[in-house]
């Protein structure tokens, strides 16, 4: 068992976790709070506490927003002690079985392109598409999904088969350039791939040689917030071996989704110590000297800014940034995308840009679906009271809870990925 009791008794119980708690806004319970899940855990290990069917759905409710962890004045991991948990109540209960087939086809890059290839060609058949936001609308309720609910679009072609490996920059100076690779993550690879499109319009723009490995497979994050920690090791332990293959040929592996960019340069590490797997610890963290967020890397590595200013169109297009958790608060990135995008939209400042949108991950977005929607609730009206054409968060599980939360509460904005606002401004 992982020591939970460390944690437990560092908890000086002051409360500053509460008012930031995404769970606890909308249920506010001791027991789903920071300060609860920490004492409860600390019981757990001492054996006052069984895993039963209660204390699964108390700890399978928290949203890992971190916020808790950015306020407490002694750092706690509260977000990672609940990762540790679910494994723990995945040994005991089991893992539903369409989630076990998700992850399944994470692990199985042939087998999601054949799944995405059906999803694509029979989706009419139990969706309709919603052009204005890009979505999916069921044509009737489906398992665990209620047709009044937006879902993301389903792209003909992923984006990492729609592009050759090597694209080289058209100039003469072929010492001086830099040459990047792009991991591009799940929901960008088979749903929002406008979002890759875009990154590659970019650094053609910049002049910059693109690398794009077609063996990457998925950063594994679903798996780890689910407790499927086999399916985190298999994932982490291919991705890094072939990350090593062609890390010294390359200035970066950018990424332009927050979360596949904190699970690689974040939770890798974490996850392998936490096991005594020293040696796949280091070989994380060593990658991770040139493994950047898209907007980060093109910020303060490049001369996008510079571009923006000289080739960039102003646009009359009022744009709000929503803050993705595990961009700010676990990665400290929140300056760079606002910078890039100020240089041609209108940025106007929603209430608090920082707080959690309300995704969760699978086991919310499924079984406890009406938690994200109270979460998404007070997101959507703030959102609304800035009146701005589109919101924008480089992440698309933020996308895809915002733009569901947008849809179904009425408001007329819409969302695009930074990335995909700074394209077509060079466009």
């Amino acid at each position: 068992m992982f020591n939970f009791s460390k944690i437990s008794n560092d908890c000086i119980k002051c409360g500053k976790c509460i008012p930031v708690c995404t769970i606890h806004s909308v249920n506010p319970d001791e027991t789903t709070s920071p300060r609860g899940f920490i004492e409860l855990l600390g019981a757990y290990e001492k054996g006052n506490l069984p895993l039963d069917k209660t204390a699964k759905d108390i700890f399978e409710s928290c949203f890992l927003c971190t916020n808790c962890v950015d306020v407490c004045p002694n750092s706690l991991p509260t977000d990672m002690i609940i990762e540790e948990v679910r494994a723990d109540i995945a040994k005991k209960y089991g893992i539903a079985w369409y989630k076990k087939a998700f992850f399944w086809l994470l692990r199985h890059r042939w087998a999601m392109d054949i799944a995405s290839k059906l999803g694509y060609v029979f989706k009419s058949c139990a969706v309709k598409e919603e052009r204005k936001r890009g979505g999916l609308i069921p044509r009737f309720d489906l398992p665990m999904v209620k047709k009044e609910r937006l879902l993301p679009s389903i792209a003909s072609r992923s984006f990492l088969n729609s592009y050759p490996e090597r694209i080289e920059a058209e100039t003469a100076d072929k010492e001086k350039r830099q040459r990047v690779a792009i991991f591009i993550g799940c929901l960008a690879n088979y749903n929002y791939t406008g979002i890759g499109d875009s990154l590659v319009k970019i650094l053609k723009a910049l002049e910059i040689d693109i690398l794009i490995p077609k063996k990457q497979k998925c950063c594994a994050a679903p798996a780890y917030f689910t407790g499927d920690f086999d399916t985190v090791e298999a994932l982490a332990k291919e991705n890094i071996e072939y990350f090593e293959s062609f890390i010294d040929d390359v200035d970066a592996i950018i990424i332009p989704e927050a979360t596949c960019s904190a699970m690689v340069k974040h939770d890798w590490e974490i996850f392998f110590k936490n096991r005594g797997m020293m040696d796949w610890a280091r070989r994380s963290s060593k990658l991770n000297e040139k493994i950047f967020m898209a907007t980060e890397w093109l910020y303060k590595n490049s001369d996008l800014e510079k571009l923006l200013k000289a080739r960039g169109k102003s646009l009359d297009i009022s744009v709000t940034y929503h803050d993705p958790c595990h961009a700010r608060k676990v990665q400290g990135i929140w300056k760079e995308p606002r910078e890039l995008l100020s240089k041609n939209y209108r940025l106007k400042e929603m209430s608090d840009p920082n707080r959690c949108c309300g995704f969760g991950g699978v086991t919310i977005q499924s079984e406890k679906f009406h938690l994200a929607q109270a979460a998404g609730l007070p997101k959507a009206a703030m959102i609304k009271e800035t009146k701005a054409d589109i919101v924008s968060a480089e992440c698309s599980a933020c996308r895809v809870q915002l733009s569901n939360s947008l849809y179904q509460n009425g408001v007329e904005t819409i969302f695009k990925n930074p990335i995909e606002l700074i394209a077509e401004a060079l466009e």
